[in-house]
C-alpha cells in the first residue's frame, strides 16, 4: 500500500464516521424526517433475529424498504405504536469503525454499537454490530443498507420505541 492510498483510506474513512455519527444523532434527536432523507430509495435496514445472512427468508427484527421506513416512523410520530407511547430516550455510541469494501460508489463500514434507553425511569442497553452500506453521490453519502445485529437477537427483545 502506498502512502498516498493510506492517506485516502484515512480521510475515507473519517468521512464515512462522520456521517455514521451524525446519523446516530439523527436517532438520538428523534430527528426522523431528515433521517428519511438520508436513504436511497432502493435501501433496507435489517435487524436479523439470530445468525443467517438470508435476510429475505429469515426472521427479522426489522426488515424495512422505503415504504416500511417511512411507516415505522409515521407510527413513532403519531404514537400509534404502543411501543413509541411515551417514546423512549437514547443515547447511542458508535465505535469500531472499519471499511470492509470500497467498490465503484458502494462503501461497506461495519462499526459497533452500544445503545442505551432510557424510558418509565429505567435504563436498558442494547450492543450490537451494524453494517453500513453507504452510496456516493453528488451530495454526500446516501444510506443504502443498515444492518444492525444485537447480540441477544435470538434471545428475550423486548419493544423498541426506536431505530438503531
Amino acid at each position: 500500500m502506498t502512502e498516498m492510498s493510506k492517506i485516502d483510506t484515512r480521510a475515507l474513512l473519517a468521512d464515512v464516521t462522520e456521517f455514521i455519527w451524525a446519523e446516530g444523532a439523527m436517532l438520538d434527536a428523534k430527528e426522523y424526517d431528515a433521517w428519511l432523507e438520508l436513504w436511497t430509495e432502493d435501501g433496507l435496514y435489517i435487524m436479523p433475529m439470530g445468525a443467517g445472512d438470508d435476510y429475505k427468508n429469515q426472521l427479522n427484527l426489522c426488515y424495512d424498504n422505503a415504504k416500511m421506513r417511512r411507516d415505522r416512523i409515521g407510527r413513532f410520530q403519531r404514537g400509534f405504536s404502543i411501543s413509541s407511547a411515551p417514546p423512549a430516550e437514547t443515547v447511542r455510541t458508535l465505535s469500531r469503525f472499519r471499511i470492509e469494501a470500497a467498490e465503484g460508489d458502494l462503501i461497506t463500514v461495519s462499526c459497533a454499537e452500544h445503545l442505551v434507553e432510557d424510558k418509565f425511569g429505567r435504563q436498558r442497553i442494547w450492543a450490537g454490530n451494524a453494517l453500513y452500506t453507504l452510496k456516493v453521490t453528488d451530495g454526500g453519502f446516501k444510506l443504502h443498507g443498515k444492518i444492525v445485529r444485537l447480540l441477544n437477537s435470538d434471545g428475550m427483545l423486548n419493544s423498541f420505541s426506536y431505530l438503531f
